[in-house]
């Protein structure tokens, strides 16, 4: 309990809005600080003596909760905004209900909402239900803005109930207030005049009193104000009852400015009186009007974000309006964005945004989802125009940027779907261009794929074998296979690559291919790597006694590499297999060396300071540079199987297997070739110096038995 206890339940009590029902304007309130801090819970909360009530919030659920749980009851005890970034971590909540329970608060934040001396009646409060790393000064900012509007909202209804005493306490009372408070009689002349409405107007009250009541609104707005008046004067309520209404008011000056006006009327034995409330809101407009650019507004780009887009495409489709919808992901942007870092990147989506509203000045929407996702909302549903617009598009985004002095090209992949024909509902409507970008990515990138009702049946089927990839690793349906890795100097057996393979129910025995790019975006991919890495050093510790300097390769998922323990894990493994950290090649994909951050090499070097082997597969096919064969501590090249498959027809092909093994020659570095077939391609490689292959030449992929009875329990082949 504060020191003030006693004094805060008195000042609460003033604002007479415990135990109300929900209103529009603290509604709206909830709402905005949703959208604007990207959080699914706020709560407009309100803290009595025993109990905390909710006057308006989102996503909560809960009217009224005892205060002893409330987070509310920390938040009132100091001055600034608290902010728990994880409730779990935290000793005050971790034990709490509402952690542990609904709505399993993981992120909060609270300020106090305050009033004019000071006392602390309640908090506005944000939530969620996952944690989060930080809350910034900006923020912190917004949030304080947003409390102000609060409490303004608060002091009106303050001020609503004040009008209710007899006009004699309430002329004592409003000499105080910080707002111009009016009354006026049946004729709507001054009666009553406080010196805050001297200072708003620049009338004193000996100027005004007797005069109408209207002098202090600017004429456009008149009407409007007499048509309230002479509804409050016949005793009618407003529609709304204590609803404010903001008009132009008018100072003595001539200036005009926003203001708040708020009336009601009240009798007095036949006659009929009516208070006035003034406020300026000149500043309050300008702060909302910042805060809702902000809540609607991608700050990057000034593109409307998703939430406006989401409103935009709702009001067109229950308008019936027919409209398309082309979503569009850019290609190749996040290795330009990882090569040159983010300050590059944000510079291209700054410069993508203002070629898709050249190409799009038409358009009802164009708009960023968030990433490097984009979207376009045209009015009509005509299957020419979507490809026109999406051609256009396509050249526009592909036209080469130049960043800090740097050229560098991206591309764009777009879906399109036509409303309502291929969606009534926005839901629909969406899920719909979602499978054709998803279409358009897969059949090669920098194409427009418009939907098809049969897309919606692959989608179906997708989603049932992503549940079945889930599923798959908790049942034991995955297994390690091996294929030999040959040394050209002697023919003689290596090492091994391990390789996962899934033996499916119904399908039988999977090759990465069909399930790898699925399952490597997966928040298990993680877990799986691990029990690939342990699966296959176990092996490899029972075949290194029988073949001296065995090594077994074993391919990272690039979630791995960012998980931040991989260093860790890797110890782990080496120290309970007991292999040698020599005997243990890990290969990694080009994604994870265009990160190109110091995290990354010095997880690189830490590996290789254990003395584990780092291999760059498939080097060639993407675009690493030359440079980070000279960052990184890689150990070996792995020649793709693209190269090797026609290096004996292809000039082309044979130069880039030549260039490779000369690189790895230059930088010290071993070279093996995957993927050979024949005798012919085996030649070829012996004569350009290559050290190793791996291909079914030897040996296609197979089980630790396979491998065992052919290259280790009869000795490796001469």
């Amino acid at each position: 309990m504060p020191s003030n206890e006693a004094e805060r339940l008195k000042a609460l009590a003033e604002y007479h809005l415990m135990d109300t029902p929900r209103e529009e304007d603290f509604d709206r309130l909830t709402g905005l600080a949703s959208r604007l801090f990207n959080v699914p819970i706020v709560t407009i909360s309100l803290l009595d003596y025993d109990r905390l009530f909710s006057k308006a919030n989102i996503g909560f659920g809960f009217t009224e909760i005892s205060r002893e749980v409330s987070f509310s009851a920390y938040v009132i005890m100091g001055d600034d905004i608290v902010v728990v970034p994880d409730t779990t971590k935290d000793p005050r909540f971790s034990s709490n209900p509402m952690v542990l329970g609904p709505p399993f608060i993981r992120f909060y934040v609270g300020i106090p909402l305050v009033a004019p001396f000071g006392e602390k009646i309640g908090t506005l409060s944000l939530i969620d239900t996952k944690p989060r790393a930080d809350f910034t000064i900006e923020d912190r900012r917004n949030l304080t803005d947003i409390a102000a509007l609060v409490m303004d909202r608060m002091e009106i209804r303050r001020l609503d109930h004040v009008r209710t005493v007899n006009q004699a306490r309430f002329e004592n009372v409003a000499a105080t207030f910080s707002d111009a408070i009016i009354c006026a009689n049946a004729a709507a002349q001054i009666t009553f005049w406080n010196h805050s409405a001297e200072r708003l107007f620049g009338y004193s009250p000996a100027e005004v009193v007797g005069q109408r009541s209207d002098i202090i609104v600017a004429e456009s707005d008149r009407n409007i104000y007499g048509a309230l008046l002479e509804r409050l004067r016949h005793g009618l309520r407003m529609e709304r009852p204590y609803k404010s209404i903001e008009l132009l008011a008018l100072r003595k000056d001539g200036s005009e400015f926003p203001a708040e006006f708020s009336l009601s009327s009240w009798k007095e034995g036949k006659t009929t009186s009516v208070n006035i409330i003034v406020r300026d809101v000149t500043e309050r407009r300008i702060n909302e009007e910042h805060l809702f650019r902000l809540a609607a507004t991608d700050a990057l780009t000034n593109l409307p974000n998703r939430a406006v887009w989401r409103e935009r495409l709702e009001q067109t489709m229950a308008a019936e309006r027919p409209a398309t919808i082309l979503l569009l992901d850019l290609d190749g942007f996040k290795e330009v964005n990882e090569t040159l870092g983010h300050s590059a990147g944000d510079a291209i989506l700054q410069e993508v945004a203002l070629r898709l509203r050249s190409v799009c000045s038409t358009a009802i929407m164009v708009a960023r989802l968030g990433g490097n996702e984009f979207v376009v909302l045209l009015s009509g549903n005509d299957e020419r125009q979507a490809r026109t617009v999406a051609g256009e598009l396509i050249g526009a985004i592909s036209m080469p940027y130049e960043v800090s002095g740097q050229r560098c090209h991206i591309g764009v992949s777009i879906g399109g779907a036509l409303g309502p024909q291929h969606g009534s509902r926005p839901d629909d409507l969406f899920a719909a261009a979602d499978m054709a970008l998803y279409r358009a990515k897969s059949t090669g990138k920098g194409h427009f794929e418009l939907f098809e009702p049969r897309l919606r049946e692959v989608a179906v089927l997708r989603r049932a074998f992503e549940q079945e990839l889930r599923f798959a690793f908790e049942n034991g349906e995955f297994e390690v296979f091996y294929q030999p890795q040959v040394s050209l100097s002697n023919s003689r057996v290596v090492g091994a690559e391990a390789l996962m393979r899934w033996s499916h129910p119904q399908q039988g025995l999977l090759s990465p291919a069909s399930f790898m790019e699925v399952l490597s975006q997966k928040p298990s991919a993680s877990a799986v790597g691990e029990w690939v890495l342990r699966t296959a050093c176990q092996q490899a510790a029972k075949w290194q006694s029988a073949i001296p300097g065995f090594r077994m390769g074993v391919n990272l998922f690039e979630a791995q590499c960012r998980s931040g323990r991989l260093v860790t894990l890797v110890r782990e493994v080496l120290t309970e297999t007991r292999l040698s950290p020599e005997n243990l090649e890990l290969e990694i994909v080009e994604n994870v060396l265009l990160h190109n951050d110091a995290v990354t090499l010095r997880m690189l070097q830490d590996l290789r300071s254990l003395g584990v082997g780092l291999a760059f597969d498939d080097y060639g096919t993407g675009f690493a540079a030359l440079s980070l064969l000279k960052r990184y501590p890689v150990t070996r090249l792995k020649i793709d199987r693209s190269f090797v498959r026609d290096v004996n027809t292809d000039p082309t092909d044979a130069a880039v297997v030549k260039a490779i093994q000369y690189l790895g020659r230059s930088f010290g570095m071993d070279v093996i070739a995957e993927g050979v077939e024949t005798e012919a391609q085996l030649n070829f490689l012996k004569q350009v110096g290559c050290n190793e292959a791996q291909g079914y030449l030897f040996g296609r992929p197979m089980t630790a038995a396979q491998f065992s009875q052919l290259f280790v329990d009869v000795g490796p082949p001469a």
